[in-house]
Parts: C-alpha cells; structure tokens; sequence
C-alpha cells in the first residue's frame, strides 16, 4: 500500500464502498489511510472544517490542517503509536480550545489546560477559549501608555514597554533572554501586592523538562508563582504540541486582558515555534520557501501576536469585541490588556536572517542581546544603540522620563568614541569626559540577575549619572557606591523615594539626591 498515492488509495476505497450508503457517514468521520510522524492522512470526514478537533477510536486528538479533494491530513496532539491504517476517526463539531480560569495561577499545564505539576485538578470556575482567534480591531484598542516597567534599569530607562505592547527580546543562545522575561515576571511582585496585578504566563517552547522545573523553582522561591501560569511544552513532545503552546499561552492571556485585567505573556522562543511549524508542514507536504520554512509562518507569528493589545476602557465597546467566547460574554470588562514579550534565538548576532526579521516587523521594538557584551561582563548585555521601543516615553512615569532623556544619546555618543579612542593615542580633556561618563553610566546600568530594582531606585541612581556627579570615583568602586546610596536613600528619604515612584521630580528632590550622593561618594575618590 505504501506505493500508492492517496488518490489511488481512495478510489479504492470509493469503489469497494460503492456499494454501501455511507456518504453520510463520511462526512461526520473518516477512515485512517496512513499514520507516521506525528501526521494521520484520513478518507472521508468530507464536512471537516480547517483547524477543527477530531478524535480517533483510541482517545488520542488530533487538528485539520490540511483539507485535500480526497483525503484530510490530521496533526496528533499525542504520539501516533496507538494509530493504525483502517483505524476510524470522528469529527467533533468543536475548534481547538483550552479551559481558563483563576485556579490555573500558580501551575504548570499542558497547551490543553491539563495540570502537569502533580498538585491535583484546576479549582474554580473553568471557562473555554479557542486557542486561534480573531485580534482586536482598532476600534477596540487604545494608545500604550501605561508602563509595564521590568526591574531591569537599562530597559526602563531607555527601552520602556508598556502594557499592551509587543516587545522582542533578542540575541545568541547563552545570552541572558530568559532571564530579562524571567525579572519582569520577578517584578511584578510588587504590583501584584499593591492589588494592581499583571497576572502572568510563561510558555516554555522545546525546552528540557529539568529547564521548566528549575525555572517554576526559581519563580516559586521570588514569590512570583501565586500570578504566573507556566505553559509546558517540552522538546520530548510532538511537533504540534509545541506549535500550539503559544496559542495557548495568548488565550490564557486574553482571558485576563478581556475580564478587565493586565496580563502579560512571555513566548521562549519563538525560533523553535517556528522549526516545529516547518516540520509540521514538510510532513504535510506543503512547499517549502526561503529556507524550508512554508510562506506562511510569517502569518504564523503576526496573527499570535496581534492579539497582543490594550482593550478600550469602554465597557460597551469592550463587549462587542471581535470573537468573543461565549463562555465569558457575562465577565467581560474594558481597560484591559495583553502584553507580549516574545524571544529568537540568532545565529551568530544575524538579525537579518528570516525568522527574525519576520517577528522584528510584526513586534513594536526589540531587546538586542550581545554576545561580546555578555563575556566582557555587561550584564545584561543590551546593545542600547539597536534596542529600540517604538512607544518610547510615552510607557514611562514622568520622573524617569525626564532624567532618562539624554541617556541614550550619551551612550550612543560613547560608545561612538570608544570605537575610535581605540586608535588614537592622545586624547584630549572633552573626549575623555564623555569616555568616563559613559563607563560609570555602563556601570549603573549593569545588574545581577533575578533582582529587579523598584522604579525609584533606578530613578535615583540614574539621575546621579547623567548628572555626572560620580566623575571623581574609581569605576570599580560604583557598584559598592550605588549600595551604599540606594540603602541610605531607603533608610532616610523613604518619603522622597514614594514621590519619584509616583513620577514626581522637582528641584528640591534634585537638590537632596545631588547632596546625598556628593556627601558619601567623598569617601570613595581617590
């Protein structure tokens, strides 16, 4: 039989069958021709729909993706080992969909909603959501105004994300990507304290079990599982399982974003989505393009991240939103949103390669992580001259944005110069200036991973760099400086540090930080 085409398999079958009324039969199920690879080719199931749900006699579920004149191609959701050829298969009526609700906070669950983690069943009211689904149109959508601020002081300062927006995180393997989106789900924290939650989902794409369970162990341990829900799709699964895990982790998401909430999603990585997505088609024998990937994994990754939005604080408008589930027409609220976060893997620093130019175009702005950067000890290592957010200063509080201006035109300045002082031998007064200055901003700027600072203290110890007040200390000693300031601020000025929070920033707060910061850095000029 393997021989045959499949137009021949099935005119085989039309003829044996011709005999029996079983056309009806045929439309609501099918009749396995061929399994292998993740892959079910199946005669019949002639009013199966794209992307419907269909179930095989052993309980195993799979997806249509492919709608031929004499046959479907089904993609399993589990291995096919069960599966045999002549096996019957039955159409379910239902789009793919996965059960939400507030008891997932706090688990680990498979792209159906299925809890994986050992602690028992998902508690509480279940609602169901298609994983594929319409973007909210313009019309449902408002200006990204509202900071999502990360912890992370070269992000808040001069690569602000606000809520609702989609930002790229990218760079080489070993880098530190994970552990940017790792920090901003940390820094929620303080948020979700407050009662002013951004509730969380970190969808782990082909990554090794042991990787999940340290990364739930780590979040555990910072007190940032109690809001996050982790999606797991491990690289021992099947190819559409981690196709899928993004859809899941955005629904989740939207959940949240439509009941009037903040959510954010975080997608490591998406390169991976995207090689699963290109097996998954070679197999379903659709022609591959630019380096094997089929034409349509640019729609891929646009239709998961448009749904990436701030929702309309109009509760009326909100409700007449674009393909909203039944399942939660009565819950829906305005002034919602859905923040993304997605991360690509580069080979070699190459961010004109396909995959990532493809999500580049689709996202509002991207992280760009260095290796050279990384080894020579800037952590994080963002290259602040080609990390860009196109929302800019309007997702900052007013106090950061009003001491952060200049600072990416320091340090592109900067590390202009540094290129160039590299070849000169003499340097005069000016150039070296702005060379020590760049250093001690570098040296601010860095920070030890999984410890994201409050936005009053990077307001504070920023401030004192682009003021250049740090000029006459020795740049190995402005890390133990910076202790020293941020404590004392927090011991004596707790009052000044509650203001900058709140984004205000006058001339007497100026005065005090300048005063505080002259006083103890006295002790540590040579």
């Amino acid at each position: 039989m393997s021989n045959l085409k499949y137009s021949e398999i099935s005119l085989i079958l039309k003829e044996q069958l011709s005999n029996f009324q079983f056309e009806s039969k045929l439309s609501e199920s099918g009749i396995v021709i061929q399994v292998g690879d993740g892959v079910a080719r199946s005669f019949g199931l002639n009013s199966a729909f794209y992307g419907e749900l269909v179930e095989f006699d052993t309980g195993t579920k799979g997806i249509v993706l492919n709608l031929e004149e004499d046959h479907v191609s089904i993609v399993l959701l589990s291995p096919s080992k069960d599966i045999k050829e002549g096996d019957i298969v039955k159409r379910t009526g239902k789009i793919f969909s996965i059960k939400v609700g507030e008891g997932m906070l706090g688990r680990v669950v498979d792209i159906l909603g299925n809890p994986i983690d050992g602690k028992g069943p998902i508690e509480g009211k279940l609602f169901d959501m298609p994983l594929e689904r319409k973007a909210p149109g313009v019309i449902y959508r408002e200006p990204v105004k509202e900071p999502l601020q990360t912890g992370i002081k070269f992000i808040d300062s001069m690569i602000p994300i606000g809520k609702g927006q989609r930002e790229l995180i990218i760079g080489d393997r070993q880098t530190g990507k994970t552990t940017i989106a790792i920090d901003t789900i940390i820094n929620q924290k303080r948020f979700y304290e407050e009662k002013n939650p951004v509730y969380c989902i970190y969808v782990a794409i082909s990554q090794k079990g042991s990787a999940i369970a340290s990364t739930f162990n780590l979040l555990q341990e910072k007190g940032a599982m109690p809001y996050t829900v982790i999606v797991s799709a491990k690289s021992s699964d099947p190819a559409s399982i981690q196709v899928f895990a993004p859809f899941s982790g955005t629904s989740i998401g939207e959940y949240f974003r439509d009941t009037g909430r903040s959510s954010l999603v975080v997608y490591d990585d998406l390169s991976k989505q995207a090689v699963s997505y290109r097996e998954i088609s070679l197999l379903l024998r659709r022609p591959p393009g630019r380096e094997a990937y089929p034409g349509d994994v640019f729609y891929l990754h646009s239709r998961l991240l448009e749904r990436a939005s701030k929702i309309i604080k109009d509760q009326k408008m909100a409700e007449k939103m674009n393909d909203i589930p039944e399942s939660i027409k009565k819950e829906v609220k305005g002034g919602g949103s859905l923040t993304a976060l997605p991360i690509i893997e580069t080979q070699s620093g190459d961010i004109s390669s396909y995959i990532p130019t493809n999500v580049i175009s689709i996202t509002d702005g991207q992280i760009f992580l260095e290796k050279d950067l990384f080894h020579s000890g800037v952590r994080p290592a963002i290259n602040e001259s080609i990390s860009v957010s196109r929302v800019g200063g309007a997702a900052q509080i007013q106090s950061m944005r009003k001491i952060s201006g200049t600072l990416k035109l320091d340090q592109a300045q900067f590390r202009e110069l540094e290129s160039f002082s590299k070849f000169g031998s003499e340097l005069d007064t000016h150039t070296m200036d702005i060379l020590k200055k760049g250093k001690i901003n570098i040296e601010i700027l860095k920070q030890s991973p999984y410890s994201p600072y409050d936005i009053a203290e990077q307001v504070a110890i920023i401030f004192i760099g682009t003021k250049n007040i740090l000029k006459n200390i020795p740049i190995d000693k402005i890390s133990i400086f910076e202790k020293e300031y941020l404590f004392y601020l927090k011991e004596k000025h707790e009052d000044l540090l509650s203001l900058l929070r709140n984004g205000f920033l006058n001339d007497k707060i100026s005065r005090t930080l300048e005063k505080v910061a002259l006083e103890l850095s006295n002790k540590y000029v040579s």
